[in-house]
């Protein structure tokens, strides 16, 4: 049950990097209209604290003591991509969502996650992401520290 609910935790973490990281980075990134000054104030304080609360997330999930799949999936889905982008750069953008269609949030995401795709973020938080699932000690559950107390030995043994 333990690695079920892992496995939830890593979608859930892997749409907030894509979606909540992608358009934090494109609205902390994104020009003033008509000049070449950065956003500032509010717009760039929102984008900010998005990106922290993305970034506690996957810190926790990272450090905390659940199953190994929270951090797999994601890091997964995120090197998968990028070496996606290794290999063919336009089949890699063309998973990005740009129809004018969509809903105005999913196309900030999307510019953001090219953003982060095209610099190699992507590429850092995946292996990031794949380190807690090669300890061993990550896969097993927690010791309970009663079970290990002293057993009285019965009379007459020597033990």
């Amino acid at each position: 049950m333990r690695h079920f609910a892992g496995l939830l935790l890593g979608v859930i973490v892997t749409g907030a990097l894509l979606v909540g990281g992608g358009w934090a980075a494109q609205q902390a990134l994104t020009v003033a209209p008509g000049t070449a000054v950065p956003v500032t104030g509010t717009r760039l304080w929102i984008a900010l604290a998005a990106m922290a609360v993305v970034g506690l997330v996957v810190g926790l999930v990272v450090v905390g003591r659940v199953s190994p799949l929270a951090t797999f999936v994601p890091s997964m889905v995120l090197l998968a991509w990028t070496v996606v982008y290794a290999l063919d750069v336009n089949r890699a953008l063309s998973f990005i969502p740009d129809e004018p269609s969509m809903h105005q949030v999913v196309l900030e995401a999307g510019a953001g996650n090219r953003t982060l795709l095209t610099t190699g973020v992507y590429a850092l938080l995946g292996v990031l992401m794949f380190l807690p699932v090669l300890m061993p000690s990550r896969w097993s559950r927690r010791h309970d520290d009663l079970d290990d107390d002293y057993e009285e030995a019965q009379e007459g043994s020597y033990y």
